[in-house]
């Protein structure tokens, strides 16, 4: 049976890259792989022809003779490279990447041995807000892995050291068999390190590290919100096998708080005045975290009304000015009333009936609702 066209195989232009053919290789191998299709004599052979194809054209020696000659300059049969020939890439590099996906190890690239970084730590920080807006330095204790100093991080006991590892020879990898062609994982046995402990550390039991709480004292910079994080260099967990230490993210979560509500770097408060500072003004204090300053209410203020004070927010943690104070005022209707403020507010009502003008909304209220009923 004659062989396809290799271009045509990897369904690609015959001036297609380098990056194109892995491209169109892999779409395909992942398509067509055998694990995928167990018992799909057709799918094996597709993916015998794919990799056929890359290993010829992902070869530039080959790839010249093939765009000469055709199949008769690479076949060995006929006097051509043909597959396995020095110069082309070897099985396991061709599929390298593409093993990854499918065994979630290594293709013949080098595994994990060696040194590794420790993982990077979370520590929530609970705050209030006065802290938040000012900063401030607070001391916590964090659970964290350590280097064992008993075995000062090797894991074996005192006066023995790691031996090479029996199962892998000390390369860290071992090649495993995957249906009809082979791949290289981590050792399963040493993970990758090349070494075995025949005689663990007593401390840390072979680990190499060991379970502490470090108290830490983290300075909070004045004007962060909750979600910021702060970045503590190498106090996460220790690395293993001399690696570096990993690090600390301590994330910040700013308590509710009694009277402000924080939005960026403004806050807001609810005012309550009395029915009778609002009809007919005055002043009062109000609070902000800077102390207690004035706020003048003009006549006839209207509950929502919205007071603003510059300056009295929060400075934003990375800079600029800072935000202002919305203070929202809420009109008190009075309750418990005695017998004379109730005489007192029936005159009051009565004096009132008939004009308009001293309820501009709910005048504009019921000429809506008149209008709404007239419509229907």
């Amino acid at each position: 049976m004659a062989k396809r066209d290799y271009y045509e195989v990897l369904g690609v232009e015959r001036g297609a890259s380098e990056a194109e053919l892995k491209k169109a290789y892999r779409r395909l191998a992942m398509k067509f792989h055998p694990d995928r299709n167990p018992d799909n004599k057709e799918a094996e052979e597709k993916f015998k022809e794919a990799n056929e194809a890359y290993e010829v054209l992902s070869d530039a020696a080959k790839r010249s003779a093939y765009d000469q000659y055709g199949h008769a300059g690479v076949d060995p049969q006929m006097g051509g490279g043909g597959f396995g020939g020095g110069g082309g890439a070897s099985f396991s590099d061709i599929f390298g990447d593409v093993f990854s996906d499918f065994f979630g190890g290594g293709g013949g690239r080098g595994g994990r041995g060696g040194a590794q970084r420790g993982a990077d730590l979370r520590y929530t920080l609970d705050l209030d807000l006065e802290e938040a807006v000012r900063g401030t330095t607070v001391t916590i204790k964090v659970p964290t892995l350590v280097g064992c100093k008993t075995c000062d991080g090797s894991g074996a006991k005192k006066g023995t050291s790691p031996v090479t590892c029996t199962t892998c020879g000390g390369a860290g990898q071992v090649r495993m068999q995957q249906g009809f062609f082979s791949v290289q994982q981590t050792c399963p046995r040493c993970h990758g390190s090349g070494k075995m402990i025949t005689d663990p550390c007593g401390s840390c039991h072979g680990q190499g590290r060991v379970e502490e709480h470090k108290t830490l004292s983290v300075k909070v910079p004045a004007g962060v919100d909750t979600g910021d994080r702060i970045r503590l260099s190498g106090e996460g967990e220790a690395g293993t096998q001399g690696g570096p230490a990993g690090d600390l993210y301590v994330v910040v979560s700013v308590r509710e708080h009694s009277i402000f509500q924080r939005d960026g770097k403004h806050l807001y408060c609810e005012v309550p005045i009395s029915f009778a500072d609002a009809a007919l003004g005055g002043e009062l204090e109000v609070p902000t975290l800077d102390g207690r300053v004035k706020l003048k209410i003009p006549e006839g203020t209207q509950t929502g009304k919205l007071f603003r004070l510059r300056g009295k927010g929060v400075a934003p943690v990375r800079g600029g000015d800072a935000g202002d104070l919305m203070c929202r005022v809420a009109v008190e209707t009075p309750v418990n009333l005695s017998k004379r403020q109730r005489e007192l507010l029936e005159e009051f009502r009565g004096s009132l009936e008939g004009d308009s003008s001293h309820s501009p909304k709910a005048s504009g209220w019921f000429e809506g609702v008149k209008r709404f009923f007239g419509d229907l």
